[in-house]
């Protein structure tokens, strides 16, 4: 190669660096999107925008949630997935989409870890395995058994196909050998409106929506997944207390983590990250995650990304048995 092509590439590629340094240095400069799978009032919907606001405040910078529900997040994620790798328009998910769905599902048109950039986890929330009030049962056990003597009887509601509580209650399905029909909604919030409603027999609700209607009797938990009790429910037991060893060792129900498109610089990613950290730690971020039953989650883009690599071979194993389409 000639000395003058030599320098001419050297110079292209400082000026990329030189470019790439003002963008993140920049960044950002005008307002910043952040779509959500849901509509207004779910799980995920609440986080993107406590976390929203926050980060308006600490980039100086409109920040817009977007509600894209329907079609299992894709009306969100593939947007993204096509979106410049800018940090202009992000995606705030969760387990469903970053490693459940597409775990089990051979239709998705998206791959978590080829097409998306890992930003950092937000949020934590568990579950409650409960039942409409006046269902006869009052233990996992009961549950299973229960299922067990009218199969097909019991329907079952989540937030869509391929949510967390939709492919979680196959997962428990396919684990206890139960017959439950599948109603899909579009949020975790019509979810347990059903089911104090009457109209739901059994759900994984997520603790933000279930507790007060379990603490006021409008609907019974019969467990609560994750590693401990909870303080505002101190009598239901956890999954690992009760007696069905088939669902002991399931973890934490739910995470909540902000991604972007492939490809994203990593000054950007690191000035997202830094600032949802900062975000993560505030008194009143805490504040208000445990209001909605939750707890901030924080840790490095690697940290994330390697989360997803390694839940993913897991719930591949999952779909080998539970066959998850739109169709």
């Amino acid at each position: 190669m000639r000395a003058g092509t030599i320098f001419r590439t050297l110079a292209f590629f400082g000026l990329c660096a030189l470019a790439l340094g003002a963008s993140a240095q920049d960044y950002p400069s005008r307002p910043i999107r952040i779509l959500v799978g849901f509509a207004a009032g779910g799980g995920v919907d609440s986080v993107a925008r406590l976390y929203a606001a926050k980060l308006q405040e600490v980039l100086n910078m409109s920040v817009i949630v977007e509600n894209k529900p329907g079609a299992s997040e894709l009306l969100a994620a593939m947007p993204v997935t096509r979106a410049a790798p800018d940090g202009y328009t992000l995606w705030m998910t969760s387990a469903s989409s970053l490693v459940r769905g597409p775990g089990v599902r051979t239709d998705l048109p998206y791959n978590p870890l080829k097409q998306l950039t890992f930003i950092s986890r937000v949020a934590e929330v568990e579950a409650l395995y409960v039942v409409k009030s006046s269902l006869p049962v009052h233990s996992v056990r009961e549950l299973m058994d229960y299922a067990k003597a009218h199969p097909g009887k019991l329907n079952y509601g989540s937030a869509g196909i391929g949510s967390s509580n939709h492919l979680l209650t196959e997962q428990f399905r396919l684990l206890t050998k139960i017959d439950m029909v599948h109603v899909p909604f579009k949020s975790d919030a019509e979810v347990t409106r059903e089911l104090t409603g009457g109209t739901l027999d059994f759900a994984m609700a997520i603790t933000t929506f279930a507790t007060p209607f379990v603490k006021d009797g409008r609907i019974r938990a019969v467990a609560v997944t994750g590693p401990q009790r909870l303080a505002e429910l101190p009598n239901v037991p956890t999954l690992e207390e009760g007696d069905v060893a088939e669902v002991k060792g399931l973890g934490t129900y739910l995470f909540y983590g902000l991604v972007g498109p492939a490809g994203m610089p990593a000054p950007i990613v690191g000035k997202l990250n830094d600032a949802l950290t900062r975000i993560a730690q505030m008194p009143e971020t805490v504040q208000k995650l445990k209001v909605l039953s939750m707890r901030p989650a924080m840790g490095s883009p690697r940290d994330f990304r390697n989360l997803i690599e390694t839940e993913l071979p897991k719930w591949k194993e999952v779909g080998k048995s539970v066959k998850i389409s739109n169709s």
